[in-house]
């Protein structure tokens, strides 16, 4: 009885030893062979990876947490500067009924009349304030990497490696988001491919390792429906597998066949910009969502390592928010991350409350922020407009 061909492992040159050969043309019909297991080590084994005196903690692929940074030696924050005007003119008539007409002539259904023939009757505006809050920070965190060994420099052991936070880093402008990545020195060293156990190839997954596939044409039966031989496969029911070309193995995808790899911590560091704004609510009946969209004239601004709250501001509110809001960010951020730097302002967002009369009845719109948008959820003249 003819035995079973058995799968054992790589052979002596990196291929995989599965007991058949590449398929020849004029071989007889063949069996489907047993399945192997193709799936390598998903991930390096822990003790690839050397234990590096500062570095005990990182992993590989990440995961770590961020580092926590040293102690700051800035000085203490100091209060902004004054300001003593927090008002800015109303908006005209002229500006209002301007922008009236641009927002009805952007709506397709809406008539022009309420804007041509409507008489304004009062104006009103609101000191609309809107405090922002922006903390720029830079957060570290170390991860194990490799890269197929071509003879690169190996520096492990030959000195110890500066701290995380020792190795300089070239910061982006305040308050733009960046990020960069620095290998390590003095921590890199070479092992053996923990994916093809230092052979240079794996199993090809296409065809289990075998090195052939079942027909496609005439489905592993070597005839076709007629009964003639299938000429794809030469009434063999297996051809060749196109991926590793008859061999059952292929090129380690890990160390494209160098069967090393050089080992070593990566440092990224990350420089991120974090914002949190407050809009005082204001009893002029416009929705607040729609404020988030417009910009307001500055009419404060501080920028330093870190800022102190507002103080002396005419809005409560926004004296409560200031001190809300810095205080949530040094709690939230320096903890992981070094505060690089801060900046809080206030924008004064124009909001008029224009009432008017066209027919006989009142109406009213909004027009707010430097845009001059507007709102009139009760427009008095629109029409159904049908899309043939």
């Amino acid at each position: 009885m003819e035995s079973t061909p058995i799968i054992s492992g790589y052979g002596s040159y990196g291929t995989v030893n599965t007991g058949y050969a590449p398929i020849a043309e004029g071989s007889p019909a063949m069996f489907a062979p047993p399945v192997c297991d193709v799936h390598g080590p998903s991930a390096p084994p822990a003790s690839m990876f050397d234990s590096v005196p500062g570095y005990e903690g990182t992993v590989a692929g990440g995961g770590g947490g961020y580092l926590p940074p040293p102690m700051p030696s800035y000085p203490a924050p100091q209060p902004g500067p004054a300001q003593s005007n927090w008002n800015i003119p109303s908006i005209t008539e002229d500006t209002a009924r301007e922008a009236f007409s641009q927002y009805a002539s952007s709506k397709c259904c809406y008539s022009s009349a309420p804007v041509k023939d409507g008489v304004i009757t009062n104006m009103e505006a609101y000191n609309t304030y809107r405090y922002r809050l922006e903390t720029f920070i830079e957060s570290r965190t170390t991860e194990w990497s490799q890269q197929p060994y071509n003879g690169q420099p190996v520096d492990g052991y030959t000195q110890t490696p500066p701290g995380p936070w020792d190795i300089p880093a070239k910061a982006p402008t305040f308050f733009q988001d960046d990020k960069q990545v620095i290998k390590v020195p003095n921590t890199s060293s070479v092992k053996n491919c923990h994916t093809c156990l230092g052979m240079g190839r794996t199993p090809c997954k296409e065809c289990a390792g075998v090195g052939n596939k079942i027909c496609w044409v005439c489905n592993g039966a070597g005839n076709r429906s007629s009964g003639d031989r299938c000429h794809h496969c030469q009434g063999r029911g297996r051809v060749n597998c196109s991926h590793c070309h008859g061999k059952g193995s292929r090129e380690c995808e890990t160390c494209k066949g160098k069967r090393q790899l050089l080992v070593f911590i990566n440092l990224k560091v990350i420089w991120t910009n974090n914002l949190d704004d407050y809009i005082v609510e204001q009893s002029s009946g416009l929705h607040v969502v729609n404020l988030s969209k417009v910009s307001g004239q500055e009419m404060f601004r501080d920028a330093q390592y870190m800022v102190y709250p507002v103080m002396g501001f005419p809005d409560p509110n926004v004296v409560r928010a200031a001190e809300r809001l810095v205080r949530e960010h040094q709690t939230r951020f320096s903890q992981t991350s070094r505060i690089l730097q801060q900046r809080q302002t206030i924008e004064l967002i124009p909001v008029t409350k224009v009432t008017y009369k066209w027919k006989g009845d009142s109406h009213i719109y909004f027009v707010y922020g430097n845009e001059f948008k507007v709102s009139a959820d009760n427009y008095p003249a629109t029409c159904c407009c049908t899309v043939m």
